[in-house]
């Protein structure tokens, strides 16, 4: 039942396999052992064949050996996900259960596959960042059974995923870099690397750091880390000279302990000296870990972790299933809201944009507001960020509010009737567009509301936002306050829901694979896998779970 590579002019095409031909003696023998059907038996007869071998057909070479069929590979790889096996767990299941013959359209006999064809077709899914498509299938398949549509209510959050690596301090990340560097290079040129290496670097260098005892007083710790910077430096001098090996300055552990140097090390008077913690680069691009190279380390308030970010969509429509319609995976400190046109684009994609997107205060400000309006004609609906000048905060000072704005004749009014002298356009910390509006100190100084106004020696300073983004923050704030919007946000909290299932049923927490691509495939495929889970609740009628109170909590008085 595999499906078999047939060359047609010089060209090698996949004879597609009809997943939805169920052999009649696998499909008799599978109601007879699950009468009342299971996940994998119900999902094949409610949304039929899911997948398809030309879907995946770009990610076979031109000419190569026969394969498993892909889309067969690919429900493997969902239900793989949905029951958290490991790659021979479903190699076994497809050879041995039932359930999952009757879902591939396999013969009650087929013997299945290597445990590695799994690995493989994972490889090639994340070199041509296919798993989006797999997602899509499973999301296509439910549209087509009228179980999810444009328009409606959409929730989005997002959770940190751990890498697979653990985390290292930066003492032991810049030795564990050089050791790594040394390894590899003892590999392809020993000879050559022992006519480099000072002896004593068989001692620093040749245990991992775990295993070592680095001093414990701070000032010994940059001493042994400004060491490690000599010593680095003297490896990547000698490998970038004319007597180096050919091919050795590019080897991966070597190019990595160069952009390692560079972020951590600098020429102080001809001395390698350990970078202040200030100097470092900024979060986006500082490396973290040599085995885990597009690791990132984010901050969420109090907490700080290495690895990367999931966003989920979902819907929330009361007379539908809660089904997944989106996943973003992006390094770890990248903002929420630097998402959001990404998500945006991909449902219009999709052809599944919402009517109204409920967020958190990360994804949202006035200009996301607009662009949403603007671009896909959405209601973003979230907290917008209060006033946050302590002094403007309290009720007898002025905030923008206070002011009258008239954008045709590019001038503001204050609360004492006087006007603007200046108003010119600017940018912004984030280079974003500004208007700075100026009044005059001769106005200011006299006027006996200047101390709810300013207390600046000069006059009155205001920075407006553009004037659209100016009402929509202005009406925003005014709004949130309201109990309708509150009842109108309260539906976001069940998205807390989905990103728990994620974490606690399917292992959303933690990378399974090394890399940001691998990362993403495994977050689609989880995210397949968390739609049929729902999907068959859904068929079986099963209800959303309770939110869980503590007995104690459970005693409090009503009110």
């Amino acid at each position: 039942m595999q499906a078999v590579v047939v060359f047609k002019g010089g060209f090698v095409s996949l004879r597609g396999v009809e997943l939805a031909e169920i052999p009649e003696e696998t499909a008799r023998v599978a109601r007879a052992v699950f009468p009342r059907g299971c996940l994998a038996m119900r999902m094949c007869d409610v949304l039929g064949p899911v997948f398809a071998d030309a879907d995946f057909a770009e990610l076979f070479a031109v000419r190569g050996r026969p394969a498993v069929s892909p889309a067969r590979l690919a429900l493997v790889s969902v239900l793989q996900f949905a029951e958290g096996l490991t790659d021979r767990q479903a190699a076994h299941a497809v050879r041995s259960r039932l359930d999952w013959k009757y879902a591939l359209s396999l013969e009650s006999t087929d013997t299945g596959f290597d445990f590695s064809v799994l690995s493989e077709f994972r490889a090639r899914l994340a070199e041509a960042d296919a798993g989006r498509a797999v997602f899509d299938a499973v999301l296509r398949a439910a549209g087509e059974a009228g179980l999810v549509k444009p328009g409606g209510r959409r929730r989005t959050d997002a959770t940190r995923v751990l890498a697979p690596t653990r985390d290292l301090n930066r003492l032991e990340f810049v030795v564990e870099t050089l050791r790594t560097a040394l390894d590899q290079v003892a590999e392809v040129a020993g000879d050559w690397l022992v006519t480099v290496a000072a002896p004593e670097w068989f001692d620093r260098y040749s245990a991992r750091p775990e295993d070592s005892r680095f001093p414990s007083r701070w000032a010994a710790r940059v001493e042994h880390g400004d060491q490690c910077g000599a010593d680095g430096m003297t490896l990547l001098e000698a490998a970038c000279s004319t007597q180096a090996p050919p091919g050795l300055w590019n080897l991966p552990a070597v190019e990595l302990l160069r952009r390692t140097w560079v972020q951590q090390f600098q020429h102080v008077e001809g001395v390698v000296l350990w970078r202040h913690p200030k100097d470092a680069p900024p979060g986006l691009i500082r490396l973290r870990t040599p085995h885990e190279p597009e690791a990132r380390t984010g901050a969420k308030r109090d907490l700080a972790w290495s690895g990367y970010k999931v966003h989920l969509g979902e819907t929330c429509e009361p007379d539908a299933p809660h089904l997944i319609t989106h996943i973003h995976t992006t390094p770890a400190p990248v903002n929420d809201n630097a998402v959001l046109e990404d998500v945006h684009t991909a449902l219009a994609e999709r052809e599944l944009l919402p009517d109204e997107h409920l967020v958190d205060a990360g994804y949202i400000d006035a200009e996301q507001i607009h662009h949403a309006r603007r671009d896909h004609d959405i209601d973003l609906v979230g907290p917008v960020g209060q006033n946050t000048n302590r002094e403007q905060m309290t009720d007898h000072f002025f905030d923008n509010t206070h002011f009258a704005v008239d954008w045709n004749r590019r001038q503001a009014v204050r609360p004492g009737g006087h006007t603007s002298v200046q108003w010119r356009d600017a940018h912004g910390n984030r280079g974003t567009p500004v208007t700075r509006v100026r009044f005059a100190r001769r106005h200011c100084g006299p006027c006996e509301l200047r101390t709810s106004c300013t207390n600046a020696r000069t006059g009155r300073n205001l920075t407006l936002r553009p004037r659209a983004e100016h009402d929509i923050l202005q009406q925003a704030r005014v709004e949130q306050d309201t109990d309708h919007w509150r009842r109108r946000y309260g539906h976001r909290a069940g998205v807390e829901g989905a990103i728990s299932q994620g974490v606690q049923a399917f292992g959303l927490r933690r990378s399974r694979y090394r890399g940001l691509a691998k990362t993403r495939l495994q977050h689609h495929l989880t995210g397949a896998a968390i739609n049929l889970a729902r999907l068959d609740a859904w068929h079986t009628g099963r209800p959303l779970a309770r939110t869980r109170v503590s007995p104690f909590a459970a005693l409090c008085p009503a009110g």
